[in-house]
């Protein structure tokens, strides 16, 4: 949704050889971005956040169905799960309106063709909401590393627990290894991803630093993320790399 959302205004940008703030209606006053503008750094933020959360809430239903079965058998249910994530993304949209309603500086940034929160320059007012969006990325990623772990030394417990005698007791051992290689490089890539627009946050806040050029490598680094994710679910269900994967193991 977000790629369908943002790209087409960036390519309008490129068809028409104008930036955003061009594009669209301009600000309330002089110097402020223009309406277009605003909308798409709402969005990015959005829309960096949001995928994070629901990223967690899966973590924790892992972590509570490997580590605490009993629990998630009587306490999670499908009802539970339909209400979470339409929350989630409406407290994420309260949060990224905060900007437009005066707490954070939308501003577009080099070449003209994509907006977001302003990192560094300004003062408290304007750096505060960079610093806090990067401090609730920051928890979040922790949050998801540290469940993701816990399931990964449940699945680990799983496999060494499973008798090693005949082919029928390698399966189960076997399945539990994919989903712990899985869990793991999910985990690194996210982290990976995440952290560079965590540290361009707090270093353009506390330290000054403003530097466009990168800014947008941590915003590319960002939706790298959702683009590689589902390509990993898709090689990693094929026959041939689950095997390539525990004949590896089998040699480790």
């Amino acid at each position: 949704l977000g790629k369908c959302l943002l790209s087409p205004i960036v390519l309008a940008a490129y068809a028409y050889n104008r930036s955003l703030s061009e594009l669209g209606p301009g600000g309330r006053s002089e110097g402020e971005p223009g309406v277009l503008c605003q909308l798409f750094a709402f969005l990015m933020a959005f829309f960096g956040l949001a995928p994070t959360l629901l990223l967690l809430a899966m973590a924790l239903e892992c972590w509570l169905s490997l580590g605490h079965p009993y629990f998630y058998r009587r306490h999670l249910t499908r009802r539970l799960g339909a209400v979470l994530g339409p929350t989630a993304a409406g407290l994420c949209a309260l949060f990224c309106a905060l900007p437009l309603l005066g707490f954070g500086v939308p501003m577009q940034y080099c070449p003209g063709t994509w907006c977001f929160i302003r990192m560094a320059g300004g003062g408290p007012r304007q750096l505060g909401f960079p610093v806090l969006y990067a401090s609730l990325m920051g928890l979040l990623v922790l949050a998801i590393g540290a469940c993701n772990v816990s399931s990964m030394r449940h699945l680990y417990g799983m496999a060494r627990r499973q008798p090693h005698r005949g082919p029928p007791a390698a399966a189960p051992h076997m399945e539990e290894l994919d989903h712990l290689v899985l869990l793991g490089l999910m985990t690194v890539l996210f982290t990976i991803c995440s952290l560079p627009l965590i540290i361009r946050a707090y270093m353009g806040a506390f330290a000054a630093d403003f530097n466009e050029n990168a800014d947008l490598s941590a915003l590319r680094f960002l939706s790298v993320n959702s683009i590689v994710d589902p390509w990993v679910f898709i090689i990693f269900r094929t026959s041939f790399f689950r095997m390539f994967i525990r004949r590896v193991c089998r040699r480790l």
